[in-house]
C-alpha cells in the first residue's frame, strides 16, 4: 500500500482554509471598542454622571438579565416582540412535550422553556429594585444607572441590539419641579458635549384628551404608537396604520389638524385649550406643560425646547410629560428620551409611587460626537510620558523616577524592554504619547532627564520636579 503525504504548499492552503473557517465574528448589532473609543465612550460616561451627581442623583446598578414576568407586558407588543429570552438552564425541553413544539406557537414556547430575559431597559428594572428595596431607601429616590440594555430589533445605523443607555429617575414625588430639573440636566449635558439639539416636549394626558375628542378614546395605544413614527415614515403612512388599526377615516381626518399644528409653545398650547376643552384630562396635560414653560423660563435653557404633538415615545408606562431629545447637526434617531410614568410600580405591587426619569443613549451620542468630531483633545486620556529604556541600569533610574510621577497624577509607563530607539518611538507616536523622558548615562549622573516633546520636536534637560511642572503645564 502507498500513502500518498500532501505537498507542503497543500498544507499551508488547508491551513488557510481552517484559519479562514473558524474567522471569529460578533453577533449583528453589538461592536467592539478600542481603547481610542474606550477613552471617547468614558469621556460620555463620566460626562453624564458628573451632571448626574451635579443634580443629586445617587448610582445603583440591577442585573443584566431579570425574570421574564418582571419585564412582559412593560413595554406594549411592539416591545415584548423585542425581548431577547433566556433559555432555561438544563434540560429546558423536559417539561415541554411534543404536541406543544409541533404547534410552534412561539409565545407559548418562550413562556415555557424561558424564565428570564435580558433587560430592555434600565426603567423596568429600576422600577422592581424600588419595590424591593422600598424599606431601604429614602423618598423621593434620585437614582441614576449606566449599564447596557438588549433588544432584538434589526441593526441599522444609530440603532444596535446592544447598547448602554445612562439614566435618571426620581421616584416617590409628584412635583412638576422634577420635569423642570430633568430638562435643565439634559440641557447641561448637552451644554457640555458642545451639541446643538432640540428638545422635545409633550404630554400623554393631551394625546389622551386627542383621542377622547376624536371619538376614539380606547385607541390610545394605537395612535400614539403610530403618530410617534411620523418623523419617521410621513403622514401618509400614519394614516395608513391609523386606518388599519380600525379607526375610522372620520376620526384620522379630525386628527391631522391636531398632529400638524404649527407655531410657537404658547400658541400650541392655546390652541389646543380651545379643541380640548370638552377633555378634562386634555386640559390637564396642557396645564402641565404651562407650568413646567413658566418655570424654565426663570432660568432659560441653552437648547431649542419645543412642543412638539406627535411626540408619544410609544411605551405603555408614561401617564404625563414625555421627552425626546435630536441631534440638530447629524441625521440619527432620539440621542435621549423620557417622561413621566405614574402608575409603572403599581404593577409590582406598590401602587401610587410616581416616577419621572431620562435616558440617554449613550451609544448614539458616541456616533454624534463621532462624526462632529467633538471631542476634547485631552478626553482620549492616553499615556502622557514614556520613559525610554536603555538598559538595566537606566531601567533602574526610571523605575525610581515614575512613582514621583504618577503620583502627581501624570499618566506614564516605560518601554519594557531595551529595543531599538526606532521601535520606542514608534510606540510612543502609535499611542500618541505627548512627551518622552531619555535617561542615559550624563542623566543619571547629572540627575536629570532629557524630555522630549513629541510633538514640536523639543528636548529639555531638566529635573524631574521641572519635568512634572513642564507637564502638569
Amino acid at each position: 500500500m502507498v500513502i500518498f503525504a500532501p505537498s507542503t504548499k497543500t498544507n499551508k492552503r488547508l491551513l488557510n482554509y481552517e484559519i479562514m473557517a473558524a474567522k471569529p465574528s460578533i453577533p449583528k448589532g453589538t461592536r467592539d471598542f478600542s481603547p481610542t473609543e474606550m477613552a471617547k465612550r468614558n469621556y460620555i460616561f463620566n460626562t453624564i454622571s458628573e451632571v448626574f451627581r451635579l443634580f443629586g442623583f445617587e448610582q445603583i446598578e440591577t442585573p443584566a438579565m431579570e425574570n421574564l414576568s418582571t419585564l412582559m407586558g412593560k413595554y406594549g407588543e411592539e416591545g415584548d416582540k423585542l425581548l431577547f429570552k433566556i433559555l432555561n438552564s438544563g434540560d429546558f425541553l423536559s417539561h415541554t412535550g411534543d404536541e406543544e413544539l409541533l404547534a410552534r406557537n412561539t409565545n407559548k414556547l418562550a413562556a415555557a422553556l424561558c424564565e428570564k430575559g435580558l433587560r430592555y431597559d434600565l426603567t423596568v428594572p429600576f422600577a422592581r429594585f424600588v419595590v424591593m428595596h422600598q424599606n431601604e431607601i429614602n423618598f423621593p429616590f434620585k437614582r441614576y444607572q449606566l449599564q447596557p440594555v438588549w433588544r432584538a430589533d434589526r441593526p441599522q445605523k444609530g440603532r444596535y441590539r446592544e447598547f448602554y443607555q445612562c439614566d435618571a429617575d426620581v421616584v416617590g414625588s409628584n412635583s412638576l419641579l422634577n420635569e423642570v430639573e430633568l430638562l435643565q440636566l439634559i440641557d447641561e449635558v448637552y451644554r457640555r458635549f458642545g451639541i446643538r439639539v432640540s428638545i422635545k416636549l409633550n404630554n400623554r394626558k393631551i394625546l389622551s384628551g386627542i383621542a377622547e375628542i376624536i371619538g376614539e378614546p380606547e385607541k390610545i395605544t394605537d395612535i400614539t404608537v403610530a403618530i410617534d413614527k411620523l418623523d419617521k415614515i410621513g403622514l401618509d403612512k400614519v394614516n395608513e396604520e391609523l386606518l388599519s388599526k380600525g379607526i375610522p377615516a372620520e376620526s384620522v381626518d379630525r386628527l391631522q389638524p391636531i398632529i400638524l399644528l404649527q407655531g410657537a409653545n404658547r400658541e400650541k398650547l392655546a390652541t389646543l385649550r380651545t379643541v380640548l376643552k370638552e377633555s378634562e384630562t386634555g386640559i390637564k396635560g396642557i396645564d402641565e406643560l404651562e407650568y413646567i414653560l413658566d418655570k424654565i423660563e426663570t432660568s432659560p435653557l441653552h437648547s431649542e425646547l419645543e412642543i412638539d404633538l406627535t411626540l408619544a415615545r410609544g411605551l405603555n408606562y408614561y401617564t404625563g410629560a414625555i421627552v425626546e431629545v435630536k441631534a440638530l447637526d447629524v441625521e440619527i434617531g432620539s440621542i435621549t428620551g423620557g417622561g413621566r410614568y405614574d402608575n409603572l410600580t403599581g404593577v409590582f405591587g406598590m401602587p401610587g409611587i410616581s416616577g419621572v426619569g431620562i435616558s440617554f443613549g449613550a451609544d448614539r451620542i458616541f456616533d454624534v460626537l463621532n462624526q462632529l468630531d467633538l471631542y476634547p483633545e485631552d478626553s482620549l486620556q492616553t499615556t502622557q510620558i514614556l520613559f525610554v529604556n536603555f538598559g538595566e541600569r537606566e531601567e533602574a533610574v526610571c523605575l525610581s523616577y515614575l512613582p514621583r510621577f504618577r503620583a502627581a497624577g501624570i499618566r506614564s509607563e516605560i518601554y519594557p524592554e531595551a529595543a531599538k530607539m526606532k521601535k520606542q518611538m514608534s510606540y510612543a507616536n502609535a499611542k500618541k504619547i505627548h512627551f518622552v523622558a531619555l535617561v542615559g548615562e550624563s542623566e543619571i549622573e547629572a540627575g536629570k532627564i532629557t524630555l522630549k516633546n513629541m510633538i514640536t520636536g523639543e528636548q529639555q534637560l531638566l529635573s524631574v520636579e521641572e519635568a512634572i511642572a513642564h507637564i502638569q503645564s
